[in-house]
């Protein structure tokens, strides 16, 4: 419920995937907690020598509001799991979750001073964070612009350690032989999932021509059988966007697709005049050149691009300064492997879109930003390597 009153989201999908899989975070990085170990080192000489793996320190965590629970979820566990303290920066659009999780981590026994959250507006709680010098290292999930800003607070104060994940243009791409009813479902999926408020949404759906008219034609249909309104109604397939100035974002890179020709297909306008309701939108024969290829919308904005074939897509694909994830739909395992490897993005999934266990690595190439959040690698986020190195008398092996 406070999901769903804090981002608007259907309950249906709070319940679904937001609680579920902040839980399942948890318990995947509790399980890490106990293995965390250096290693011994074999060194010419009479020496012993291993490493130390040690906690960062302080934490500063800055999370986004378009998955509450999930973000403070994937910055908080592996933070903890390693053995630092943390000072978590909630949207101030979106607090509530957050501040509940941590209350229950107060009845669950961890020590007050650990784990600290902290709503307020980003220019101040969190740049404060940012350039704190008994800071050890920050860690933020928004957009690219403010990302830059956290590094340069970073740098500027006491060269804090820091871990980005920034936004995306996700390119998603179906090729001459995929299921067009499956790639439909899916790349539907990848787009309007969480009113399309999600940093690797697919939206730049490259479609291939020999399956373009067929493919642009279910789609449309698809995104207009979707359910807009009330988030708390079972049917609801799409809540209100999370603020006012959002949905000024949104109307304001549909207004950009027209002016500068792009097909608008379905969709395009806002719901009614109470709550930030948009209607899923989907815009067909977009050319690389456009706003709406290039920038960030975050919002139910589906943008469909013709190409012929795969050296092409490719090189159109990877033109953008992001890199943060990409979607495949083909039959073929030898395609599916080319165009993987090919992209440059730091998630590639393939006839599937947002699988997000717990396990897997999630980040960026480019400017989607740094370091890994999620997995076995994002332990790396929040510790130190210390080697320890000292003579031995008498050593056995003489």
């Amino acid at each position: 419920l406070l999901e769903t009153l804090d981002n608007g989201k259907p309950l249906s999908f709070s319940r679904a995937a937001d609680v579920p899989l902040s839980i399942d975070h948890f318990r995947y990085f509790a399980g890490w907690a106990d293995k965390l170990h250096g290693k011994t080192i074999p060194v010419d000489g009479d020496f012993l020598a291993y490493t130390l793996h040690e906690p960062v320190g302080v934490v500063g965590q800055i999370i986004p509001w378009n998955f509450p629970l999930l973000m403070a979820a994937w910055k908080l566990a592996p933070a903890l799991a390693t053995g630092n303290t943390v000072v978590l920066k909630v949207a101030e659009q979106t607090p509530l979750s957050a501040l509940r999780a941590g209350e229950l981590a107060l009845e669950a026994g961890i020590p007050p001073g650990v784990l600290n959250v902290l709503p307020g507006l980003g220019e101040v709680a969190g740049a404060a964070l940012a350039r704190h010098r008994q800071v050890d290292k920050v860690a933020f999930t928004g957009s690219t612009a403010v990302g830059r800003e956290v590094m340069m607070a970073a740098a500027s104060s006491n060269l804090k350690r820091v871990s980005l994940e920034l936004g995306g243009k996700s390119p998603a791409i179906v090729c001459h032989d995929a299921n067009v009813d499956q790639a439909v479902e899916e790349t539907h999926f990848a787009l309007f999932f969480n009113h399309g408020q999600c940093c690797c949404a697919g939206s730049r759906l490259f479609v291939h021509a020999s399956v373009y008219d067929e493919f642009v034609e279910k789609v449309v249909k698809r995104a207009q059988q979707a359910s807009v309104g009330d988030p708390f109604d079972a049917a609801t397939d799409q809540g209100p966007q999370v603020s006012e100035e959002q949905l000024g974002r949104i109307m304001h890179y549909i207004g950009a697709g027209i002016d500068q020709g792009a097909s608008l297909l379905t969709g395009g306008a806002r719901i009614g005049d109470q709550g930030y309701f948009v209607s899923p939108t989907v815009f067909g024969d977009v050319t690389d050149d456009m706003t709406i290829a290039r920038e960030e919308i975050f919002g139910p904005v589906m943008s469909i691009l013709k190409y012929d074939d795969y050296d092409e897509v490719l090189r159109r694909a990877n033109d953008t300064e992001y890199g943060l994830a990409a979607g495949v739909w083909t039959k073929s395992g030898d395609l599916a492997n080319t165009l993987s490897r090919g992209l440059r993005a730091g998630t590639v999934w393939v006839n599937c879109f947002d699988n997000f266990d717990a396990a897997l690595p999630f980040g960026g190439y480019k400017q989607s930003g740094m370091g890994r959040d999620k997995g076995e690698y994002a332990l790396d986020n929040y510790m130190e390597t210390k080697l320890v190195c000292q003579p031995l008398k008498n050593a056995t092996w003489k």
